[in-house]
Formats: structure tokens, C-alpha cells, sequence
């Protein structure tokens, strides 16, 4: 598994830094050129608006905190971010 931190670290609720993506792309790439079984996880930022992108770059598992926490039903909000 390889971790790639979306905001600075340090506190929940802070905001994604969107060149991330392009990192997050390059690095899929990198995984697939070399045929490895490598899972992308992406920490911070990660919400409604924020979680297709990663994904489309190819993010394997998404970690979401402020935006799950603040969310009038977790379920829900957890539902929307697996679509």
C-alpha cells in the first residue's frame, strides 16, 4: 500500500490540495508499468467533491474524515463516497 497525503498533515478539516491528483495518476501509472499489486490510499480532503477525482486518478481507498463526521447521516455520506 502506498499513502498519499491530499493536504498538509497535522488536523482534520483542512483543504485538498488538488495537484495531488496529478500525483496520484502518475504513481497508478507507475503501479501498473511495473505490474505491481500496490493499493493507492488517499488521506485528507476527502469528500463528496473531492472523491471522484482521486478515484478517477486511481485511487484505491479513500480515508474521509471531517466530511463523515459533519454529515447529518453517516451512512449516507459514507454510501456517496463508495459510488
Amino acid at each position: 500500500m502506498c499513502l498519499v497525503m491530499t493536504v498538509e498533515p497535522g488536523k482534520g478539516g483542512q483543504v485538498f490540495l488538488t495537484d495531488m491528483v496529478e500525483k496520484i495518476k502518475k504513481l497508478k501509472e507507475y503501479i501498473i508499468e511495473q505490474n505491481l499489486e500496490v493499493d493507492i490510499e488517499v488521506d485528507g480532503g476527502i469528500n463528496l467533491k473531492t472523491a471522484p477525482s482521486v478515484k478517477k486518478a486511481g485511487a484505491d481507498i479513500l480515508v474521509s474524515g471531517t466530511a463523515i463526521i459533519m454529515a447529518n447521516d453517516f451512512k449516507v455520506i459514507i454510501d456517496e463516497l463508495k459510488k
